[in-house]
């Protein structure tokens, strides 16, 4: 079973004093990478979460966000910030004194209290170990249903993998029944052209001719190559096959080899039916490879 790094979950949670909503976005990436968002008064529990969610991710980068919304009065605190308040005072004192008013110019209570950031009001997180835990409870149901969407976007990319491995495993059959008839014609072709140099009147040096052929079949051999080829599809379908968590990572190395081994068997094979058959392979190789960059 294999996992997509891409994926969405939400979650929303009540504990009857606050709701509480996680939204999760992951995508592409070499490492584990979690950023989360959320309100400032919460920072303490932003290691906990990002626990949490490594619980169940394992490679990504996931974009977290947290919101917070209080339902009742006795989760919050009024806080009075009195060197603000002063601030203010002072100010308009100065500007009283400064610019002449019309009417009644004094400073009411009512109106300094009014202005930004002399009240508060602030949720009470004096019990951190509670308001964590209230937290992680949407946290880990998002996370869990990330890790469904990516299970299922998971099956897609096998699905394709599979069939795109099926046919490199194919094409390697097609390369496997020309290779041996390459030889045969480079010793055709020799002959003709040895005929066409010394003409019908001499005899063509048959034994010559043979152990050409023979040196050219050692040097454009690609026996080894396609079996490892194929072998490579065989490995990529049992780590598919894997019941445990597999790593994207030991794929994508499995592509580097793949890739290796064809260009090998391209720079090797002179037949312009093999280089055409391993054209294909390559652009499934490639394709495979823009796949595997998307499993966890």
């Amino acid at each position: 079973m294999i996992k997509s790094m891409t994926g969405f979950g939400r979650a929303e949670v009540s504990d009857g004093k606050r709701n509480i909503v996680c939204e999760i976005k992951s995508v592409n990436h070499r490492y584990c990478d979690i950023n989360v968002k959320m309100p400032r008064r919460y920072n303490f529990a932003e290691e906990k979460v990002k626990s949490a969610i490594k619980e169940t991710v394992n490679r990504g980068k996931l974009d977290v966000s947290i919101m917070v919304e209080n339902v009742t009065e006795n989760d919050l605190n009024i806080r009075l910030n009195p060197m603000v308040a002063k601030q203010y005072m002072d100010s308009l004192k100065e500007l009283q004194s400064i610019v002449p008013v019309d009417g009644d110019a004094t400073i009411s209570l009512e109106y300094l209290a009014s202005l930004p950031d002399v009240l508060k009001a602030v949720p009470d997180v004096d019990d951190e170990e509670e308001m964590t835990k209230a937290i992680l409870a949407p946290v880990r149901e998002a996370a869990k249903r990330l890790d469904e969407m990516r299970i299922v976007e998971g099956e897609k990319l096998a699905e394709d993998l599979i069939s795109r491995g099926n046919e490199i495993k194919s094409l390697v059959e097609e390369i496997e029944k020309v290779a041996p008839e390459v030889p045969k014609a480079y010793a055709e072709k020799l002959r003709n052209r040895i005929k066409e140099l010394i003409g019908n009147s001499a005899e063509v040096p048959e034994e010559r001719i043979v152990l050409e052929a023979a040196i050219f079949a050692d040097k454009c051999s690609i026996a080894e190559e396609l079996t490892r080829l194929h072998s490579h599809m065989d490995q990529m379908e049992a780590i598919i096959a894997e019941t445990g968590q597999p790593d994207g990572k030991r794929l994508d190395f499995l592509v580097q080899e793949m890739n290796r081994e064809a260009n090998t068997i391209g720079s090797k094979a002179n037949d312009l039916g093999v280089t055409e058959l391993m054209l294909k392979i390559k652009a499934e190789v490639e394709k495979i490879r823009e796949q595997v960059q998307n499993v966890e």
